[in-house]
């Protein structure tokens, strides 16, 4: 087998020149440099692809000699499923962004990020639906939901993909769009990588010449009457207002609290409805501001930190309440490092008016995205590792008591196929059935912990079976 990999890696990279890169070199190095420092096994090999083509040479070399596949786009994933142990699918330098006629849709592709994006669609006074930070790679983003404060108004980032080029697993390339391939692009909307390598996609535009938005720091002392005030104000909130809540160790080494609220309304009413935020308690550092969509993003991106061990848990809340904001002090009051953060993302308004069964996205209520981060730099420390991963489970169980089944599939780690399960609810049938079609043999299993042995699969049949009319 050893002498089969290397015949096949050595044709592969005499067929991609310059475009195949392994241990030891710069490329490769700078392309296994994701957010998350990776561990364990390293991949043998990474293809730098710039075309569907290298991608059909890439999957072709894969399958011939039984290696683990995985596809890195902006890699901004926790549990580096970007990476594997095989070959690497490199999208990173397929990041162009260009405008289609009409200024209706923008073709994106693989590699880019929402900064890519927003560079090119913030000069025309549009906008494509992104997520919070200009870091985080479109497509994984899009593929398993996309949260982001454009939500109420516009819906999850993947209610706004219109169409996909993918190369599946057997090296076909396809289109996905509304008169062809359906399922497909049922299927990618929530069900992530599992399909295919999505090489380029097509997104909706709106028109937003500007939001108003910005950070706000307040003192953790004030941090149960400044959430508290947050959520009165998001209980009357119209769709156009999202807040975001961060709670995280700032640069004294005392914990903060970080409210970025964002309005993509009407550009006049924009700093009345701001201005409560500022009266909240007493604000530390940052401000509230007319400012360009993508500009607004940048202001998240100066608070991530690139290259740390990470652990990441996430559950789903019908609302924040005084109790989650219990449980979000008690958590910030037994932190193990600076590096131990939480974060919420809204989903309101027309993300829950979007039928359950049109995506394969599986809530579709109003509920608030909590996102618990545990970082810290690896010093192949065991201890400094058990220790943050028991605060994040610890931070997690708290919420057992309110939060809803499943969880956002983007942030779930790869074993937890069952959390993965309840998360599609009544989609989870017609989904797994959608893996088996388009592939067969689970070359794509580094994506999104979707349930595909057996047992399951006659789980979901029968969920099926339940939800089907009679």
């Amino acid at each position: 087998m050893t002498d089969l990999i290397g015949r096949t890696l050595n044709r592969l990279g005499q067929q991609l020149r310059g475009r195949l890169s392994m241990p030891g070199d710069e490329r490769y190095a700078a392309a296994t440099a994701i957010w998350a420092k990776p561990v364990g096994r390293m991949p043998r090999a990474v293809v730098h692809c710039r075309t569907p083509e290298d991608v059909q040479s890439a999957i072709r070399a894969t399958r011939e000699c039984d290696l683990p596949l995985s596809v890195r786009g902006g890699g901004h994933d926790w549990a580096g499923r970007a990476l594997c142990d095989g070959i690497v699918v490199d999208l990173s330098g397929m990041r162009a962004v260009t405008i289609g006629s009409g200024n209706r849709q923008a073709r994106i592709l693989g590699g880019a990020r929402a900064a890519d994006a927003v560079a090119v669609t913030d000069p025309l006074g549009l906008a494509v639906v992104t997520g919070s930070c200009g870091a985080v790679g479109m497509c994984g983003l899009t593929l398993g939901g996309g949260y982001g404060p454009l939500i109420g108004r516009f819906g999850l980032s993947l209610d706004n993909l219109i169409a996909a080029e993918v190369v599946l697993a057997d090296g076909r390339v396809v289109f996905a769009r509304r008169d062809e391939e359906q399922e497909l692009l049922w299927a990618l909307r929530g069900g992530g990588g599992n399909f295919g390598v999505v090489t380029a996609m097509h997104h909706r535009l709106h028109n937003l010449p500007s939001v108003r938005s910005g950070v706000l720091l307040f003192p953790f002392s004030e941090a149960k009457a400044t959430l508290g005030g947050c959520v009165d104000i998001a209980a009357s909130a119209p769709e156009d207002l999202t807040i975001q809540l961060g709670l995280a160790v700032g640069p004294d080494g005392a914990p903060v609290v970080m409210i970025v609220p964002t309005w993509c309304g009407l550009p006049e009413e924009g700093e009345a409805r701001l201005a409560p935020f500022r009266k909240l308690g007493t604000v530390l550092a940052g401000g509230l501001e007319a400012t360009s969509y993508g500009l607004s993003l940048a202001a998240i991106d100066a608070f991530i930190v690139n290259g740390q061990r990470t652990f990441m848990e996430t559950c789903w809340v019908p609302a924040l309440d005084s109790d989650c904001i219990d449980v979000f002090i008690r958590a910030m009051e037994t932190t193990v490092s600076a590096g131990c953060a939480i974060f919420t993302h809204e989903f309101k308004g027309a993300a829950s008016r979007v039928p359950v069964e049109a995506t394969a996205f599986g809530l579709r209520r109003d509920h608030v995205l909590v996102e618990i981060l545990a970082g810290f730099v690896d010093r192949s420390d065991e201890l400094e590792e058990r220790r943050h991963q028991k605060w994040a489970r610890a931070t997690l169980q708290a919420f057992d008591a309110m939060a809803l089944p499943g969880g956002y599939p983007n942030l779930l780690p790869p074993s937890d196929t069952d959390r993965a399960a309840q998360s599609y609810g009544r989609n989870l049938a017609r989904l797994v059935k959608a893996k088996r079609h388009y592939d067969p043999d689970n070359i794509f299993r580094s994506a999104i912990p979707l349930p595909v042995d057996a047992a399951m699969a006659g789980v979901a049949r029968a969920a099926g079976a339940r939800t089907r009319p009679r």
